[in-house]
């Protein structure tokens, strides 16, 4: 447990010290070259929860993705982002595990992450999965950054049965124990020079997944750090986003449809 609480401590400085506060220099979705936009809606479902809906237009079942947030919140980037991802024909729900809360500031970002209970976060990541098969969902990723893609593990490990997990930079688990709930497909981005998710634990990470015969896919990009796919902050890396966001179409298409 003092581990655990160590790494999530390294995690929030990093968030701190990588991320600048959101100015929007540029737009994300525009990084990714996707034109065509939906328009979404906030919803609530379970028993308290709320988040962000995105439906793609085209008539029938379709996929769905559980869209975890950074430590800012759901944000206009992240809800963009899910409007980008419908048009992809997946049905996306981006979960808001800060009850409302928008940071435009780190203090604020780690305020808002500080009181964030874990149990509470897996009923509302849980519930988001129900609320998609309630809608049609086909099959079911989640797909989260830094704080959200340390949550994004954090479903798999819960026991909860997934068709695909996505984790960009976010905290690792690396015993083969912890991880053998895991049946399913596992997409993992990481930067090289990220001192909060480090290469070492990038590939215990991967051997053990390995090792229980888990499919996966970890990238590693050389040379950019810490949150290199979040276009306000200052380890920003356009190129390395683009190849992130093409082979994560390429994995959900791969283990969605």
């Amino acid at each position: 447990m003092r581990a655990h609480y160590a790494v999530l401590f390294l995690i929030l400085i990093a968030c701190a010290t990588q991320e600048a506060p959101l100015q929007q220099p540029i737009r994300g979705v525009d990084v990714l070259e996707q034109n065509a936009t939906l328009a979404g809606e906030m919803i609530t479902f379970g028993e308290d929860f709320s988040g962000y809906l995105v439906t793609p237009p085209e008539p029938g079942r379709h996929p769905g993705v559980i869209l975890i947030h950074e430590w800012w919140g759901l944000n206009d980037h992240i809800k963009e982002t899910a409007e980008k991802l419908a048009t992809e024909g997946y049905i996306v729900l981006a979960v808001d595990l800060y009850n409302g809360n928008v940071a435009t500031e780190r203090t604020d970002a780690q305020t808002y992450v500080s009181l964030v209970n874990k149990t509470k976060a897996v009923e509302n990541l849980r519930a988001a999965k129900t609320k998609l098969l309630e809608l049609g969902a086909t099959k079911i990723a989640s797909l989260g950054w830094c704080f959200g893609g340390g949550k994004s593990l954090e479903l798999a490990l819960s026991g909860e049965e997934m068709d695909a997990t996505v984790i960009y930079y976010g905290t690792l688990v690396t015993d083969s124990e912890e991880l053998r709930k895991i049946h399913w497909p596992v997409l993992g981005i990481f930067g090289e020079t990220d001192t909060s998710i480090p290469v070492d634990s990038v590939n215990a990470f991967d051997s053990a997944l390995d090792s229980l015969n888990v499919t996966n896919e970890i990238y590693i990009y050389p040379g950019v750090g810490h949150a290199f796919a979040n276009p306000s902050g200052m380890n920003f890396a356009p190129e390395e986003t683009k190849d992130a966001w093409s082979k994560t179409l390429a994995f959900l298409e791969k283990y969605l449809r």
